[in-house]
């Protein structure tokens, strides 16, 4: 897989880790692997949406549902193939809006269960099928949620996909970034240190090769949705996946699907929200990304984030983006990651009474298309889900 080759020391076969009325598409000013929705309204503001496929197969999936009473965001960045990611996108959501019913509204509690059960689910479908293809027991993906209900922010994260708040400065003047979740990537010095601390058995847990950070020098990210065979290890010790994947000695669970969960109050002073897999982060520095939504219309914002990014990484080999726009899926992924890009405008900062949590039936849905090339975008008004729940 080309990917692979973009990383060669990676998993074996993986990563590290349209209107102003909100219609969406294929295409950005001539580029066939970015599609975009320019603009569309929340119960908070309005959003845009934008993904750039680099991958032979599109890894990242990126979804918003809104209702009166809450707004969802998720943000899924995929490695070793698409589905661990293609599975968030019809899971995760119908778990936590069954857990939030259930809890009255949106919780820590009911977030980290909506991530334990999507986790189950998962490691079900890949015990019922990895005989016959054992490779999906090497799929995985990064998760970042967001959840905004009742004038509250929730934010949940698994790996390195990241939010970063845009807020007023000092005085009201000019914009401020303020990062709203945790990398786990081992990149990160207390990253490292977190795994030292949870294997201290193991001098070799993390290692240094070519120039990167590696968990048993093989992926970068220390926690996700799936992975199965770096969580249960009688995977990775059968023939078959050793034969059809690759051979990882391992003992024990060295991969978490733990979230990291942060909870913010929203103030008059918070603007915008940037949700992006680190596609966009490898190009663009928070604050860069925070001053590009600040200082454009909001129409397209998030295609303009993108097109910024695979901007910067075309720079960085002396090209031009029209360039890279000529590259195809596959091998485009040597030049820049799959980015999936979701700006949130935060105009409502509502007191006192609250609509109630509502069915999801209620709930409007922006999925981006599983494939840029192919066209076919996800766009409804309600949640058509296969073994959806609640």
């Amino acid at each position: 897989m080309l990917r692979w080759l973009a990383r060669p020391a990676e998993r074996c076969l993986g990563r590290s880790g349209c209107g102003c009325g909100g219609g969406g598409g294929a295409g950005g000013g001539g580029d066939g692997l970015l599609w975009n929705a320019e603009l569309k309204t929340h119960a908070s503001g309005q959003y845009s949406m934008a993904v750039a496929q680099a991958n032979e197969s599109l890894e990242d999936q990126g979804q918003v549902a809104t209702s009166p009473a809450a707004t969802f965001v998720g943000v899924y960045d995929g490695h070793g193939g698409p589905e661990a990611s293609r599975f968030l996108s019809s899971h995760l959501f119908p778990h936590l809006h069954k857990f939030a019913s259930e809890q009255g509204g949106v919780s820590n509690d009911a977030i980290k269960k909506a991530f334990h059960a999507t986790e189950e689910e998962f490691l079900h479908l890949v015990k019922g099928s990895w005989l016959k293809r054992p490779k999906i027991a090497a799929a995985g993906s990064c998760c970042l949620v967001g959840a905004i209900a009742n004038n509250v922010l929730y934010v949940a994260n698994l790996g390195d996909s990241r939010v970063v708040l845009g807020h007023k400065g000092p005085n009201g003047r000019g914009v401020v970034a303020e990062r709203l979740s945790n990398d786990h990537n081992v990149a990160d010095e207390e990253v490292r240190k977190e795994l030292a601390e949870q294997h201290p058995d193991d001098s070799h847990i993390v290692v240094y090769t070519k120039g990167v950070w590696r968990i048993k020098g093989i992926i970068q990210v220390s926690r996700s949705i799936g992975d199965v065979y770096l969580k249960k290890p009688e995977f990775a010790r059968n023939p078959k996946f050793q034969h059809y994947v690759c051979p990882v000695p391992l003992k024990r669970a060295v991969i978490t699907a733990e979230p990291s969960i942060k909870v913010h109050h929203l103030r008059q002073q918070d603007l915008f929200l940037i949700f992006a897999s680190d596609g966009l982060w490898e190009q663009l520095t928070d604050k860069a990304a925070v001053d590009i939504v600040f200082k454009n219309p909001r129409a397209g914002i998030a295609k303009r984030l993108v097109r910024a990014a695979l901007s910067e990484a075309a720079r960085k080999r002396e090209m031009k983006y029209a360039d890279i726009q000529q590259i195809e899926r596959g091998i485009r992924r040597h030049f820049h990651d799959d980015i999936t890009v979701v700006v949130v405008y935060l105009d409502n900062h509502k007191r006192g009474a609250q609509p109630k949590f509502s069915n999801l039936n209620s709930f409007r849905f922006t999925n981006a298309p599983e494939d840029i090339f192919s066209g076919r975008s996800d766009q409804r008004g309600h949640q058509p889900l296969s073994g959806a729940v609640g």
